[in-house]
């Protein structure tokens, strides 16, 4: 793949990623449909999007995922929709993203890896950050909101832990996709009587499914082979700067000082974090090659 392909794609996908974050947004606030209709919706829509994707390319859904990730998935979306009833799209995006990486590098430390000074340093700055977006205040998200988001970034990080090494990655998102169906249709009849649904709201929700999480999960797929794994963890501190982006200029959202400095602490200490595991990394294969 040529690098203004892998750069096109990349891209593309970094947007529907963000795109994902307004839709729901704009969604829950602007017409009438309820949360869980919406990730009803949404995981139907991605579910049919990525079906459709395999049976081109002659492949089944039902052959890919498992039950497990399946839950994870749903516990992801559906926090993610209830978060977003009162949190902004910026607000919203860093506290997914923020989440997922914390998961992802808790789950390393867990296994073993160890930080170094600059990584722990990186770590208690995003913590930090987390802490001071977090603390009551009149530009504190709603505390509730906030944990649910949180809850969807650890549910999505456990999603993606699980799908490492476990075959192609379209194939088994699409298999996921379609095992979260019959559970989020579950949430949509025990919540029946907050039943709410408009057009525009509906086509939202589709939006969000089939283009900007199942269209956009096969282009980061077709993208992520070609990316070396710090750079496709780096990319997607974008994101939520793009929704932030988007959230003024499509919401007219605005953003606070405290969100501000609580974004620079998050993302620069996530990166910071990857960014010396990556010259670890490095050092550690040099001198493996010196020892052989």
């Amino acid at each position: 793949m040529s690098p203004a392909r892998v750069v096109l794609l990349t891209a593309l996908a970094m947007l529907a990623f963000a795109g994902n974050s307004l839709l729901c947004r704009i969604a829950l606030k602007q017409t009438s449909i309820d949360a869980a209709s919406f990730t009803t919706i949404r995981l139907m829509s991605g579910a049919l999007m990525l079906g459709l994707l395999l049976r081109w390319r002659g492949r089944s859904a039902v052959a890919g995922g498992n039950w497990p990730s399946a839950f994870a998935l749903f516990v992801y979306a559906a926090g993610f929709s209830f978060a977003y009833i009162r949190l902004s799209a910026a607000t919203g995006a860093l506290l997914l993203f923020g989440a997922v990486q914390a998961t992802m590098i808790g789950y390393g430390v867990w296994r073993g890896e160890r930080l170094a000074r600059p990584q722990l340093a990186g770590f208690v700055l995003a913590l930090g950050g987390l802490v001071g977006l977090m603390l009551p205040g009149l530009a504190a998200p709603p505390l509730v909101s906030a944990l649910l988001m949180l809850g969807a970034g650890l549910a999505w990080g456990i999603y993606s832990l699980r799908g490492k090494g476990a075959g192609d990655p379209t194939q088994v998102t699409a298999g996921n996709f379609l095992r979260a169906v019959p559970i989020t249709a579950a949430l949509s009849l025990l919540m029946v009587n907050e039943l709410s649904l408009d057009r525009a709201g509906v086509g939202y929700a589709v939006l969000s499914g089939a283009l900007t999480s199942g269209l956009g999960y096969a282009i980061w797929y077709q993208a992520l082979p070609a990316l070396k794994a710090t750079q496709a963890a780096i990319v997607q501190l974008s994101v939520p700067v793009l929704a932030a982006v988007g959230g003024i200029v499509l919401l007219g959202e605005p953003i606070s000082w405290r969100m501000a400095l609580a974004s620079g602490a998050i993302l620069g200490g996530i990166a910071l974090v990857i960014l010396e595991k990556k010259q670890t990394n490095a050092i550690g294969g040099r001198t493996d090659r010196l020892k052989d």
